[in-house]
Formats: structure tokens, C-alpha cells, sequence
């Protein structure tokens, strides 16, 4: 497993999540340590939002493992969303579909870990967003 994704294992645990968004979501590590999960249930403007994401690198059958830590996400509405994920130092970005993108979420980690704050940007809006941890997982793979 890549450091990068490694290093995306501080995201394991339960959450309260508040901002824009306010609900609780889980990640863990699904087995074998390749891909991380997210599972979700938020409150989005009155809009109940179910959610899967799950999170790791592209490797296609007959193909070469990805370079970039990607992640699609499945809600209960039938949507699949598809992200970039970045962890340089303390700051977090969640690209919309490509890095680069006017879409995406910017955040950052405080010195334990257990708190993260920023903001959600795309085309006509976006929102502030805050996570604190609620419970450790085992982040063991």
C-alpha cells in the first residue's frame, strides 16, 4: 500500500459532522488495507443523504495500479460521485472528479487529529464544514 493512501488512515473512526452538512459517517479500512470506507448518514438543506464512498486506487483488470487516490461514492438516491484525494502535511483536499477541479473540499487536520474544519467550494455555492471525532476504530488492516 502507498504512503499517500496510508497516511488517509488518520480518517479512520466515527464522526459528527456539522456545517453545511450535519449527520455522523464512519470510515474503516476495508480487509486487506487497500481501500478505506466511508459510510454516511447526513442531513444536506433538508435532504436526507445515505451514503458508501469507497476510497483507494484505481486498478483496472490487466492494468497498472493508478497513481492518484481516488474514491466514488454511491448514495442511496442512486447518485455515484467520484473524488481526488490529497493529504499534504495537515491540509486535506477532496477534488470533484480531477485534481484541479472548481469543486472541491479544503481542510485542516488539528495537531491531535481529531478535529477537521474547512470548507466545501463549487460552481454557485459551497459551505463550511466541520468533523470531530466520536470513537476510534481499529485502523489495523
Amino acid at each position: 500500500m502507498s504512503n499517500e493512501l496510508q497516511r488517509l488512515g488518520r480518517l479512520v473512526g466515527t464522526w459528527d459532522v456539522s456545517g453545511g452538512a450535519t449527520g455522523t459517517t464512519t470510515f474503516e479500512w476495508l480487509d486487506g488495507g487497500h481501500f478505506l470506507v466511508q459510510r454516511g448518514r447526513l442531513d444536506h438543506d433538508g435532504h436526507e443523504v445515505r451514503m458508501t464512498e469507497i476510497i483507494g486506487y484505481e486498478h483496472p483488470f490487466g492494468g497498472e495500479r493508478g497513481t492518484e487516490v481516488k474514491s466514488r461514492v454511491y448514495d442511496a438516491d442512486g447518485n455515484t460521485l467520484d473524488y481526488v484525494y490529497e493529504l499534504a502535511g495537515d491540509e486535506l483536499t477532496i477534488w470533484g472528479g480531477f485534481k484541479g477541479s472548481p469543486g472541491h473540499f479544503k481542510g485542516v487536520f488539528t495537531d491531535d487529529g481529531n478535529r477537521l474544519t474547512g470548507d466545501w467550494v463549487y460552481p454557485g455555492g459551497g459551505y463550511h464544514a466541520t468533523m470531530v471525532r466520536t470513537a476510534a476504530s481499529r485502523s489495523d488492516r
